[in-house]
């Protein structure tokens, strides 16, 4: 029985490029293991239209590459994403947080790749949950903590 051929590490690069070069970005999905979330995030917005690269954590891969997508979408047209009410998901406001550089090698080491380990700016694109509570609320259960870790500072309390 044949076995389907595998990518290579050179064939993955090559799609990231390819990626960058027909759409300006490309999408990255880590899947879920070992009890840690996925995540998903972008490269190629900030070497293309100047714009902090994205991650989103705890998502599926569908609804962060549609969350990621429409971001994208929104910056090819030259219409700067409002960060203070973007809301991606239907009826939940997202925030948006700078991520810690200390996060890039654990979190986007395909970009760290990209940019030559040049330095960029990351945005973690924060959702609540079905409460509509967030990662910094007190009251919320270290389960949903978990899920969504903060790569950065939480936003001040307004």
């Amino acid at each position: 029985m044949n076995q389907p051929q595998r990518l290579t590490r050179d064939d993955l690069d090559k799609i990231v490029i390819s990626n960058i070069n027909d759409f300006g970005w490309h999408c990255v999905n880590v899947i879920e293991d070992d009890g840690h979330p996925p995540w998903s995030y972008t490269i190629g917005l900030y070497e293309t239209w100047q714009h902090p690269e994205l991650i989103v954590i705890g998502r599926s891969r569908a609804t962060s590459h549609a969350m990621l997508k429409t971001f994208a979408d929104d910056i090819e047209l030259n219409c700067e994403p409002d960060l203070s009410d973007m809301n991606l998901l239907i009826g939940m406001k997202c925030h948006y947080i700078e991520v810690n550089p200390r996060y890039y090698s654990d979190y986007v080491g395909f970009a760290l790749w990209y940019y030559r380990k040049r330095h960029f700016p990351l945005l973690q694109i924060v959702w609540p949950d079905n409460d509509g509570m967030y990662p910094w609320d007190a009251n919320l259960p270290s389960t949903f903590r978990e899920w969504q870790p903060l790569l950065g500072a939480a936003p001040p309390i307004l």
